[in-house]
């Protein structure tokens, strides 16, 4: 699990920055990137990813937690990549129906259902040495916010954060860096 870029949602004295949390997962014969959305730099993005010995060519597989543009924005630096979503897996132009829950794309990767902050979220599981992590955008950053602005059913995210909770021992949220929950995770 390597972070390529922590994600933000601030207001400057120029409007509003918006950066989605990027991040890259190495497995056996995969390497995939989670969420390649908004960043400030693509050139930043590409060292980071570069610093992990991974060409952006030898990007296997790219996932969106969902459709927002700061979450996909950049999934065309990475040309060889399938892309995940919650129904499909898209591979040049063949488009592969498919319900992302339980769907693996390694031994140690592997998709769940987790709506909430869209109705088509999905989170990330990497089963790593120290446990598993969850790229999720349940949270946007560790502090929440507790109430998600986009979410339309509070009910149905504090499920998905359950289910997340119920296994996850570190979240990388859609807007922050990763974190360890504890009491004071929203919930």
């Amino acid at each position: 699990m390597h972070m390529l870029q922590a994600g933000y949602v601030r207001d400057d004295a120029d409007g509003q920055h918006v950066g989605g949390t990027v991040t890259l997962i190495l497995d056996a014969n995969v390497a995939v990137v989670v969420d390649p959305g908004m960043v400030p730099s693509r050139p930043a993005l590409l060292a980071a990813l570069a610093s992990h010995d991974v060409a952006p060519d030898s990007v296997t597989d790219v996932v969106f937690s969902h459709h927002h543009p700061d979450h996909t924005v950049n999934a065309a630096l990475f040309p060889a990549a399938r892309i995940h979503d919650h129904w499909a897996i898209y591979d040049g132009d063949l488009w592969i129906d498919r319900d992302a829950d339980g769907y693996e794309i390694s031994p140690s990767i592997r998709l769940i259902a987790t709506p909430g902050h869209t109705p088509e979220d999905i989170t990330t599981l990497a089963a790593t040495p120290d446990g598993v992590h969850a790229c999720t955008h349940a949270w946007w950053a560790a502090d929440g916010p507790a109430d998600d602005p986009f979410a339309a059913d509070a009910a149905v995210l504090a499920a998905s954060r359950a289910r997340i909770l119920a296994v996850a021992r570190v979240i990388i949220p859609g807007h922050g860096p990763a974190f360890v929950p504890d009491e004071t995770t929203p919930r």
